[in-house]
């Protein structure tokens, strides 16, 4: 009867020790985004903490767990270890974990999830037993995508029937475009006179550029620009708001709504 206790006791001791360094959190969003929930013991039952198969992504702390689609640690289940899950999609369980509990090494037959990625990569997400409140937002500013400039040349042919008059404009172009040349390669005084040079031998390039022998026909190379809209969708948002009487900005990529969570720092979440 002592042997059976003191058996019973070890047992119980060591559960207790795998519950007490065990920790895991579930994020209701991928990425380790959104609403937050930590574990620190088994759950037979994800419904009586408000969090059942809404559990997208996973930070593990420390320890092993089991975690199962279905109640009383049944259904489909997995085991993760210590690491980052920025989805449970891939393996199956997004929005499906109903029941978890921390486990050893012991069992064998145990199904273990693919390798967690070392640390979070979302610095937004909440930590474990973090307290949250919400802060007030003052301002919120759409930001879109600027237009962009799109260029390209065309080659274009030229009928000129004098047969000797020079190429005009090949000579305007070329005497910009051997400006631009010679102010890049120029500095201080040296840079206006490089740019003359320039100016003078683009101008003279450009004049006879194309020609043929008989003086009647030529081609030129002419760039041509257009200005191509960004995209219809704001990049990010610029968002402020007041905590503690301290005026706080973020950048977001979802519109906020009246308020935005943060911890007892100010720094948001979510």
């Amino acid at each position: 009867m002592k042997n059976l206790s003191r058996i019973l006791f070890g047992a119980s001791v060591a559960l207790t020790s795998v519950a007490s360094v065990a920790q895991v959190t579930f994020y209701d969003n991928e990425g380790f985004r959104g609403r937050a929930f930590t574990a620190n013991g088994g759950i037979a039952n994800m419904e009586r903490v408000g969090f059942n198969d809404r559990a997208a992504s996973a930070v593990v702390t420390s320890g092993r767990w089991e975690v199962c689609t279905d109640a009383n640690y049944s259904g489909d289940c997995r085991v993760l270890r210590a690491g980052s899950y920025e989805s449970l999609n891939g393996m199956g369980l997004g929005d499906r974990i109903s029941s978890v509990r921390p486990v050893g090494s012991s069992r064998q037959n145990f199904v273990e999830a693919p390798a967690p990625i070392p640390a979070p990569t979302y610095e937004y997400r909440q930590r474990p037993s973090e307290r949250l409140y919400e802060a007030e937002v003052t301002s919120s500013r759409a930001v879109f995508a600027a237009d962009e400039q799109r260029c390209w040349v065309d080659r274009e042919r030229v009928s000129d029937s004098s047969g000797s008059r020079p190429n005009v404009g090949g000579a305007i172009i070329g005497g910009i475009l051997g400006g631009v040349i010679g102010h890049q390669i120029g500095s201080g005084r040296g840079n206006d006179v490089a740019t003359g040079i320039g100016a003078v031998g683009g101008a003279a390039i450009g004049a006879n550029q194309g020609r043929d022998h008989n003086g009647r026909t030529y081609t030129q190379d002419v760039q041509k620009c257009e200005s191509v809209p960004g995209s219809g969708q704001p990049a990010y948002w610029d968002v402020e708001y007041q905590f503690k009487g301290v005026v706080h900005r973020v950048q977001m990529t979802q519109p906020p709504g009246r308020t935005v969570s943060v911890n007892r720092q100010g720094e948001p979440r979510g």
